[in-house]
């Protein structure tokens, strides 16, 4: 793959969900060391889009492709699916996904919640993983919190536990669904500062969320989803500070006034 090549590119995606149509033909591409953002009002297929890059949910037509390898598929249509399991794990390992409701396991600690996955799916040796999840629970401001347990922590914090669990597998891309949503506000400060410093780190990210100053701060580009189409996109100060749909107006706005 050389340095021009998207880590994903999506192409003419379709999905629905029997007969409810949620994305109607989307394309996009997050290159390598960029910040995407997805924005768009509940039910625009935001979550749906990034769901569908890491393989979570089948898509019905369209292409999906990591470092410039498409997805393999068999059957058409709402019978589609991934053809080739070890392709589908291997991409998977590769996207980290961090979840809104954190997703942490109750039953281990912190410590032992950064090290499961690259132990049981990566086979990665156990004091070498041990070295890497105390060293990103540092990056992430908890350090401390090792032998904790998720209960234990307030919201920011397992949330932070979640980001450190996603770069333990050192995945070629992190992907965040509403990140901060479920969090108070002065916990929401704690996860967006981690992800400031992530994208100052060039790391390639893309992220679904509501925090209209967060996708202007972080991203590189922002994408902009009306029931199920890229409404607008461009850079945040040209989508922000210059939008020209009308829709986009319409959005900006009632996310300013809530």
């Amino acid at each position: 793959m050389n340095a021009e090549t998207p880590v994903i590119q999506i192409n003419d995606l379709h999905k629905a969900y029997g007969s409810l149509e949620v994305l109607k033909g989307v394309s996009l591409s997050a290159p390598r060391g960029h910040v995407t953002s997805l924005i768009g009002s509940s039910g625009s297929g935001k979550s749906t889009l990034l769901r569908c890059c890491n393989l979570l949910e089948d898509s019905q037509q369209g292409d999906v492709i990591f470092k410039g390898e498409p997805v393999k598929w068999k059957g058409t249509g709402h019978h589609r699916r991934p053809a080739d399991a070890k392709q589908v794990l291997r991409i998977r390992t590769n996207l980290s996904m961090v979840f809104q409701q954190f997703n942490l396991w109750a039953h281990m600690s912190i410590l032992q919640n950064v090290m499961e996955a690259p132990l049981t799916v990566l086979g990665r040796d156990r004091a070498e993983v041990e070295k890497a999840a105390r060293g990103y629970l540092e990056k992430v401001g908890i350090g401390d919190k090792c032998d904790a347990y998720p209960a234990q922590l307030s919201g920011g914090q397992q949330q932070r536990a979640a980001i450190a669990r996603a770069l333990c597998m050192e995945p070629e891309a992190l992907l965040f669904d509403e990140p901060t949503s479920a969090l108070d506000p002065e916990l929401e400060q704690e996860v967006v500062r981690v992800i400031k410093d992530l994208a100052g780190e060039g790391r390639t990210m893309m992220i679904v969320t509501h925090d209209m100053k967060l996708a202007a701060d972080v991203s590189d580009h922002v994408v902009f989803l009306h029931q199920g189409l890229i409404e607008e996109q461009g850079p945040p100060e040209t989508l922000f500070g210059a939008p020209e749909s009308e829709r986009l107006q319409g959005f900006l706005s009632a996310t300013q006034a809530a």
